[in-house]
């Protein structure tokens, strides 16, 4: 075994040892509400399925139909031969849906990030503002940018404000506030109508990550922008195809069509990968389609799920974070506890992701539920009771 192996061999050992070593269950049907995992009938609260469309019978006609129509897939990247009539298609149903100018796919939201940022935020002389929460893909994409950059404790909205109007702030050429629309670990909603106002005031551009909030926040799942009545006012959009939208893969940048046209020319994961698979734009355009025509049905049972589990989660005495959204975090301390939980979940047919340091602070080790449309009342009820049975067994998570 060479320095390397030996190297990776050790750091793999003390993640076993620490109760972080992470297992990848095996699903063996659909993603769905109830579904099999690693052989055995479980209720799943840990999906992004949030209206339920990944395993809709629409949707997955409309896969069938673009793989028959246009095959496996693009063999190509966009510019070259890879743009299909489907991308367009889809394209323009994200447009029509989100309701702004243009948009531009990607292979996943994680590419859309990593497009954007660094593309609009190429030199020194530019200045990126990012909430200390924000999603790996925005970190990361800000890592390849080359601009200065301030990060501002979460939601403090304040030091934003400072930081903007500091000197090195006034001086950029581009600036770019940069936010999750709902953020994935704590469940709770950007304050986009003040981000919007301090983007103006000092001419920054508003970059929001909408991939937890499209399907799910505003009265016809068109995220937090219509959520805070705010829809088309000029922010740009970054979001998924893999969650609420059919839960395939991809993701997309939204917004004016200068930026996407730019983007287009300039943003390498669009340069140098393959355009989506067909079967994911025609998919997709469906369970748009779906959202579209019964999104006020979807919505209301979706909220009400949500109300219902969160409320029986206070009532087992654990502590929850307050929210609206499908992320309902039951902090539980230890990431050790967070695991060792998860497992006994999983022992009593629920599913359940137990998340624990450096994915979030210290002592703030939880398991992420996340509700979906497609659960019914008995499912929740049965997960709760199993969550009752386990909280039994773990004394210190009702202490944290």
């Amino acid at each position: 075994m060479g320095s390397l192996e030996r190297l990776l061999s050790e750091e793999l050992g003390a993640l076993r040892d620490s109760g972080q070593y992470k297992q990848a269950n095996e699903l063996q049907a659909p993603q769905g509400p109830r579904t099999r995992m690693d052989g055995r009938d479980v209720i799943c609260l840990s999906s992004n399925n949030y209206l339920g469309l990944a395993n809709h019978p629409a949707v997955i006609e409309a896969g069938i139909a673009g793989v028959k129509r246009y095959g496996l897939g693009t063999a190509s990247v966009r510019f070259i031969c890879g743009t299909m009539t489907c991308h367009r298609d889809l394209e323009r149903k994200i447009c029509e849906f989100v309701g702004c100018p243009a948009a531009t796919t990607y292979i996943s939201c994680w590419d859309a990030n990593v497009a954007i940022i660094p593309t609009l935020a190429s030199t020194p002389e530019d200045a990126i503002f990012s909430d200390a929460l924000n999603h790996a893909s925005i970190i990361d994409a800000i890592r390849l940018s080359k601009a200065r950059r301030f990060i501002y404790r979460h939601g403090d909205l304040d030091e934003l404000a400072r930081m903007l109007d500091s000197p090195d702030a006034r001086s950029a050429r581009n600036k770019l506030v940069i936010t999750d629309g709902v953020f994935s670990m704590e469940g709770d909603v950007a304050d986009l109508p003040r981000l919007k106002q301090l983007a103006d005031r000092h001419d920054a551009t508003l970059i929001v990550d909408e991939s937890h909030a499209t399907g799910v926040l505003g009265a016809t799942g068109r995220g937090t922008a219509e959520h805070f009545g705010v829809l088309g006012e000029g922010t740009i959009q970054t979001s998924t195809l893999g969650k609420a939208l059919g839960g395939a893969c991809g993701g997309y940048v939204a917004g004016s069509q200068v930026v996407c046209d730019y983007l287009v020319q300039k943003s390498r994961p669009q340069l140098f990968s393959n355009a989506l698979p067909p079967a994911v734009c025609t998919g997709s355009m469906a369970a748009i389609d779906v959202l579209m025509a019964d999104g006020a049905a979807l919505l209301s049972r979706l909220r009400a799920n949500v109300s219902h589990f969160r409320r029986g989660v206070e009532e087992l005495g654990l502590r929850t974070l307050p929210g609206i959204t499908p992320i309902v975090p039951v902090i539980v301390g230890e990431t050790a506890t967070a695991i060792q939980m998860q497992r006994a979940l999983f022992e009593q047919g629920v599913f359940v992701s137990g998340f624990g340091f450096p994915v979030v602070p210290r002592g703030e080790a939880r398991l992420r539920c996340q509700i979906s449309a497609a659960h019914t009342r008995e499912d929740l009820e049965v997960a709760l009771r199993a969550l009752a049975v386990v909280a039994e067994r773990f004394p210190a998570a009702r202490e944290t």
